[in-house]
């Protein structure tokens, strides 16, 4: 018997490489959009009541609880103690720290800003890996740096000059430092796992710290206003489970450099929608700090071969 031939329409209708590099590039530019929203989400939600920790507590609580789904429920558990106990201490530590300190920066910059100021940390990556000797600082390593240099030096201004708020810069860029040391820590405790696995730890260790923090302040806010607990929900579904499979995805087909490169979108989509939802100015020195700023990452990216760990947030 010969195999059944395929049919001239079947054949026009499957998939070409150029149809998944599509589907995938739209993957990655959604998982970007949903981060860059997460900003502007905040400082809604806070603006109607909500404190920051407990939209964070319960975002990560139910996220946690989906990415366990999601991640096949019993394979999670299937880890030493001693691997289970760094994932979640040092994992959940570690996204917690960067949620709160980059957020609470909105409380003095707007959303826009915030964002591009926690995207410099590509070039933070590259002058710690150069000081730590794990990574040579090149002549594209330092051109990128001094790039995102020269975009904060135009967002921040002059001393004295009506610049940004300096708590607010001090909070976007100590949260760049944090999540530059963090992606190597988490991709050294992730290795070997599933990335939806590493996530579901990372997630669990930072909802058990956000609800200790919340419950020492006054205690987690169980009855939020109808706004607050849409935040929640679009903040755990949204932006933490459907982002992150998305970008997992698009990764997989299209790969590294080029995921990196796409996702530079975030801090242009979360100046627009800062822009549109909140009414805050997109001012000049905004917007040319950070197109430096993503010229930056995207340099980074071109010379950069090396497997991207997929952010857990």
């Amino acid at each position: 018997m010969t195999a059944p031939s395929l049919s001239p329409d079947l054949v026009a209708d499957a998939p070409t490489p150029q149809t998944h590099l599509g589907r995938a590039t739209a993957m990655i530019l959604f998982s970007a959009c949903c981060f860059g929203s997460i900003p502007v989400i905040i400082t809604l939600a806070t603006a109607r009541g909500a404190r920051l920790t407990d939209l964070l507590a319960w975002r990560y609580l139910v996220a946690s609880v989906l990415l366990v789904i999601v991640s096949g429920g019993p394979s999670v558990v299937r880890q030493s103690w001693q691997r289970m106990g760094k994932l979640l201490v040092l994992g959940g530590g570690g996204q917690a720290a960067v949620a709160i300190v980059s957020l609470s920066a909105l409380a003095y910059i707007p959303a826009a800003t915030l964002t591009f100021l926690f995207y410099s940390y590509p070039a933070w990556v590259a002058v710690i890996s150069a000081v730590r000797g794990t990574e040579p600082l090149t002549v594209r390593r330092a051109g990128a740096l001094l790039l995102s240099l020269a975009g904060l030096a135009l967002m921040i201004g002059m001393p004295g000059a009506g610049g940004l708020h300096p708590t607010g810069v001090m909070l976007a860029l100590a949260s760049a430092l944090i999540y530059a040391v963090y992606i190597p820590t988490i991709d050294h405790l992730g290795r070997g796992l599933a990335p939806a696995v590493t996530a579901s730890y990372a997630s669990l260790g930072a909802a058990i710290i956000l609800t200790v923090m919340a419950m020492a302040t006054g205690g987690l806010a169980l009855h939020f206003a109808p706004s607050g607990w849409v935040a929640v929900a679009v903040l755990a579904v949204v932006c933490t489970v459907l982002a992150f499979l998305a970008f997992l995805r698009g990764l997989a087909t299209v790969g590294p450099v080029r995921t990196a490169i796409v996702s530079t979108v975030e801090p242009f989509w979360a100046a627009l929608l800062g822009s549109v939802v909140l009414g805050q100015r997109l001012g000049v020195r905004t917007m040319a700090g950070g197109m430096l700023i993503a010229a930056a990452v995207v340099l980074l990216q071109l010379g950069h071969r090396e497997v991207v760990p997929p952010p857990v947030a």
